[in-house]
């Protein structure tokens, strides 16, 4: 491979909030979704040049920046997005907030497909808007829509929004074309905004791909709002940048308007300059990254089979979290995830925190990290999680 991403790179005294927020020396953290890997080298290259000019005032975004965002989507994922369709802003937290501010009042309703990312439920609360779940469906060792409980939920005049997870976090799907499109037919049936988290396109595995909801149609495309950034593919979180697509001049005005009253109007330069040499620069970097967590899920699950039997891993279609059912081991989640940490030093998602009533009996696990490393933090689990099983 051209890139190392055996490399194992001392991240602790950098103020990682993956890394140095466990207390204890010694933890393996494999909970925050960052990576442990260099980004792309075209990225450090232009975060550097910009670093050494030395001033790092207030910014503009230069039309490189919309034509590196309309030329990635539009080479890789088949999306025609229109230069002014693009927002900038400083997260996809950050820009689906304001969209909840922008298209709720105080009392509304969002719906969300637990099990599912938390901060959706943040974003929903602060702007004093209330949860309404559509829960998937765990089969097999997979998650399906409910289409049927979505209808009924979405009939509802109280709710405004649903906020779509694609590809999805922490159930690791890849939505096809066709159950997209059930969404849409029943989102536009009701009158509610898809609001689509597309913020790990980039990163699924052999034989899936991405779609963009609004690329499906027009008629889609009418009825959604598309949030999107480079931060999870390129590791570039820390630097704040994402893009809010929409083809509707006001509904652009309304959430302008939003990102300002939340002031997250302002990005800065280093997230720019990283944003750019990522799409025009970092495909074979991508590529590469792709292969290798890949290889890390299936070594995971080889892991498993071999050593927790009793636990299930979901499979994983995209992103690099690995979300695996505990429910055998007759430990809650909380109790599990607490258990690693404490005896085994690994640090690992409780399940609950993605929905109690879903999430109960999950973990999630960040594989983005050298294999040595990975394989280090799956011995310290199955020691402690055979160690507790077996005096049950």
């Amino acid at each position: 491979m051209k890139y190392d991403f055996d490399k194992i790179i001392d991240r602790r005294g950098t103020n990682s909030y993956k890394w140095d927020t466990p207390e204890e020396d010694g933890v393996i953290p494999m909970w925050v979704a960052d990576m442990d890997f260099f980004t792309a080298p075209a990225v450090v290259q232009a975060v550097t040049r910009r670093a050494q000019h030395g001033i790092y005032g207030y910014v503009t975004v230069p039309e490189a920046y919309y034509q590196a965002t309309i030329d990635w989507f539009g080479t890789r994922h088949h999306w025609a997005i229109e230069r002014d369709w693009i927002l900038y802003t400083s997260g996809v937290v950050p820009a689906i907030s304001a969209i909840i501010k922008a298209f709720t009042s105080p009392g509304d309703k969002v719906v969300v497909q637990q099990p599912v990312y938390n901060c959706f439920f943040s974003s929903i609360v602060n702007n004093s808007c209330e949860i309404v779940d559509n829960p998937l469906i765990a089969t097999g060792d997979t998650y399906v829509m409910d289409y049927d409980d979505l209808e009924e939920k979405t009939k509802d005049a109280r709710v405004k929004l649903l906020l779509l997870c694609n590809p999805h976090n922490p159930a690791g799907r890849v939505w096809s074309k066709e159950e997209l499109s059930q969404v849409g037919k029943i989102c536009a049936q009701n009158h509610v905004i898809v609001v689509s988290d597309e913020i790990h396109c980039e990163l699924t595995m052999p034989g899936y791909d991405y779609m963009p909801f609004a690329s499906i149609s027009p008629e889609l495309q009418d009825r959604c709002i598309t949030c999107v950034s480079p931060s999870k593919a390129f590791n570039t979180a820390g630097l704040q940048i994402a893009n809010i697509v929409t083809n509707h001049p006001d509904w652009r005005k309304k959430i302008d308007r939003a990102i300002n009253d939340n002031e997250v109007c302002d990005v800065n330069p280093f997230g720019v300059e990283a944003l750019i040499a990522a799409y025009n620069q970092g495909a074979d970097w991508l590529e590469e990254l792709r292969r290798y967590l890949w290889e890390n899920y299936n070594v995971l699950k080889q892991y498993f089979a071999q050593h927790l039997p009793f636990c299930q891993v979901t499979k994983l279609e995209a992103t690099y979290l690995v979300w695996v059912d505990i429910k055998s081991t007759g430990l809650s989640s909380d109790q599990l995830t607490h258990l690693l940490l404490t005896e085994g030093k690994v640090m690992v998602n409780s399940g609950t925190i993605y929905g109690k009533a879903q999430g109960e009996g999950y973990m999630r696990i960040n594989i983005a990290c050298p294999r040595a490393r990975m394989l280090e933090g799956l011995k310290r689990m199955a020691h402690v999680i055979n160690r507790h099983v077996q005096n049950t």
